[in-house]
């Protein structure tokens, strides 16, 4: 096993990691589209997010809806949704583990176990940081389709 700095700096920047993924799934701005009409007064923002969405006028006045149902998200967006709870599930499988065996901690008597709880840790918090890297191109990827459709 590495030394107990190392753990706890491993651990702490997992747990940074996975606040960066709460912080990030309740962010209505995954997706941001604007619309700006002949004059700047006519302008909107439109901030699509996995739970909800947002217009943004040019005046400052921002109205917010939660989406009423699955069906009403695309495609790309449900795909983002449940790879991002999935995302955060795991990782804070991962942070359990990582704190179960680290050493500085008396949860897993046994050096063996800790090792084998470590282990489980990096494997659960490198899935968890796939599942979102994952979310994230979903929709990337769709934006870029669209983006090509209309250029062609």
């Amino acid at each position: 096993m590495g030394s107990m700095g190392m753990q706890m700096a491993g651990v702490a920047l997992a747990l940074f990691g996975w606040i960066g993924v709460l912080i990030t799934c309740g962010t209505p701005m995954w997706r941001v589209t604007a619309f700006i009409g002949s004059n700047i007064v006519t302008s909107q923002t439109v901030w699509e997010g996995i739970w909800m969405s947002c217009m943004v006028q040019s005046t400052g006045q921002m109205q917010c809806k939660i989406y009423d149902s699955m069906l009403a998200l695309s495609s790309d967006l449900q795909a983002a949704r449940a790879l991002t709870v999935v995302s955060i599930i795991v990782g804070l499988a991962g942070l359990f583990a990582g704190f179960a065996g680290g050493k500085c901690t008396n949860f897993v008597p046994e050096k063996r176990a800790k090792a084998r709880a470590l282990v489980a840790a990096g494997v659960l918090l490198i899935i968890s940081g796939f599942t979102f890297v994952n979310a994230l191109l979903s929709i990337s990827c769709f934006i870029y389709y669209i983006c090509t459709c209309i250029t062609d």
